[in-house]
Order: structure tokens, then sequence, then C-alpha cells
């Protein structure tokens, strides 16, 4: 990552070639045993994801140094277990995993009002995944995610290749704003519009609110959406517990209507209770409090 986010992800189609060729052949313990190897060497060889990390852990979370290093390591360790288990669960090993269910009254209860939801998560935990678990809801469930799309072109490719065709539909952020006319269609058939509130991107209108005693830049999009559409809106995270078991948190926003800092006021408390229960799965390896360039 560079130190500021880019819209897109590291990696390489190879890597991802290695992991899909060790779990179809030895299992997913053998992509884990992998990662020990490749989160060694982004510790070295990723150095602004590394600084970024560090900074998190050190200074936000007051780790000692040498704590702070060694969960810098760990961090990247279980974001490359997340990594896998998208690709395993996408490629029909659903069943190998187990899955807990916290507040889903919520989403089945915004279901039920045939109004939609929209669903605010970060880039914390995996909540990639989610959408092979919707199908244990009350409700069907119909998910459309609001992505800018702009992850490497050839490793969407490969995964796409060697994965289940995914059930969620995308929705492209679009500079002419059209976007909002597919996510008022989503809503109006009463599906879930997945929105991300952490990453903003330099250029584009923010927010700023206190994260982890440190103010950041948020996206205003999302919260500014959010708070004017007469829908319920859900913060969502799931969250890596043990190597084949994962926990859905689902939690309702209680902002009054138009008050989109109000909204993300709630949003970044719910992200730092998530974070202090899951301090390893904050994976924005980015300069993501705009430090580096200050004294700390």
């Amino acid at each position: 990552m560079a130190a500021e986010w880019q819209g897109k992800s590291r990696g390489t189609v190879l890597g991802y070639k290695i992991f899909v060729f060790c779990m179809k052949n030895f299992g997913i313990g053998s992509a884990y045993f992998i990662l020990y190897f490749v989160a060694f060497y982004f510790c070295f060889f990723a150095s602004e994801s590394t600084k970024a990390s560090y900074y998190y852990f050190h200074k936000r979370r007051k780790n000692s140094k040498l704590k702070s290093f060694l969960n810098v390591y760990k961090s990247y360790y279980v974001f490359g277990q997340t990594i896998i288990d998208k690709v395993a669960i996408s490629s029909g090993l659903r069943d190998k995993f187990t899955y807990h269910f916290d507040g889903v009254e919520h989403i089945n209860n915004a279901l039920k009002q045939k109004k939609g939801g929209v669903l605010i998560s970060a880039h914390v935990g995996n909540f990639e995944i989610a959408e092979h678990f919707f199908g244990e809801l009350e409700e069907n469930a119909s998910i459309s995610i609001l992505t800018t799309d702009a992850e490497h072109s050839n490793i969407k490719e490969y995964l796409e290749s060697v994965t289940d065709k995914p059930k969620v539909k995308l929705i492209l952020i679009q500079e002419d704003l059209s976007h909002i006319f597919e996510i008022n269609a989503a809503l109006a058939r009463n599906e879930l519009v997945v929105i991300t509130g952490d990453r903003y991107i330099k250029g584009s209108k923010y927010l700023t609110q206190d994260l982890l005693d440190q103010i950041a830049k948020f996206p205003a999009g999302p919260f500014m959406l959010a708070s004017r559409l007469k829908v319920p809106v859900l913060f969502v995270y799931v969250m890596k517990e043990t190597n084949k078991h994962y926990h859905l948190f689902t939690r309702k926003a209680e902002a009054k209507h138009r008050d989109a800092q109000g909204l993300l006021k709630e949003y970044t408390e719910s992200v730092s209770w998530m974070l202090n229960k899951y301090p390893l799965q904050w994976f924005n390896y980015f300069d993501f409090w705009e430090t580096f360039d200050k004294k700390n």
C-alpha cells in the first residue's frame, strides 16, 4: 500500500495460484502454512504497509514496540487467512466453516419492512464472505455492493475462473452519480446495499471523526447517502475467530434522519468496539490517520 489509499489491494496472480493449488491438493491447512513465510516477507518488503500497521498497534493501540512489530506479523497472517478463506468458501468449501450470527434479527426485521436496507461495513474482518451465509436468513436476501471496482483486473479474472459466480450484484461508483439511481432501484426491490465507510480517496468529499483517539478522514458519500434514505441502516462486520469459525455482528444505527455526522460518529464507535475485540483484524494498510509526515 502507498501512504494513502489508491483504491487497490496488493497481490499477484502467481501468489493466488500458489494458494489455490495448495488448497485444492493438500487442504486449507497447507495454504495457511505457506502464510507463515508470506507474512514474514511482507513485514520487511512492504515497507509502507508495515509502517502503517506498526503505527496502528504502537500509537493507536498503545502496544510496546516489540509487541507492535509482532502484531504486524500476526495481522498480515490473519489477513492472508481471510483471503484464503474467501477463495475456499467461494470454491465450494462452505461446509468446512462454521458461522455465528449476532444481531441477525436486525437484518430480518429490515427485510420484513420491504424497504431494503443499507449495510455499512469496514475493512476489518472478512465481510466479503457474508453472501455465502445470508441464505440462512428468514427472508430471502439479495445483496448489492457499492464499489469502485479498482482491483487488479488480472487477479479478478483469475479468481472468477476458480470460484463460483458471486451471488451479489455490483453497483459501480460513477462520476456522474448515476449509481444513486441503481441504489434506489435495489432498495425498491427490498435488497440490501453494502457500503464500506472507512476508505477516503484523496480529492473526494470527506467528513472527519475520532477513531481510536485520533481524528481521521472518512468518505462523506456513504454517510450522507445512508442518512438521507428512509430505510434501515445497519453496521455489519464478519470477524474471524478461529481457523474455521466466523462471527457476524449486526448493529442498528440510531442516528437521526439527515444527520450524516451523527451516523459517522456511531459508525466509528462501532468500529472501535469491534477492534477492541479483534485488534489484529484492522486491514487498512496505509496511512489511515495521515500521520507519516507528522511527529507522533
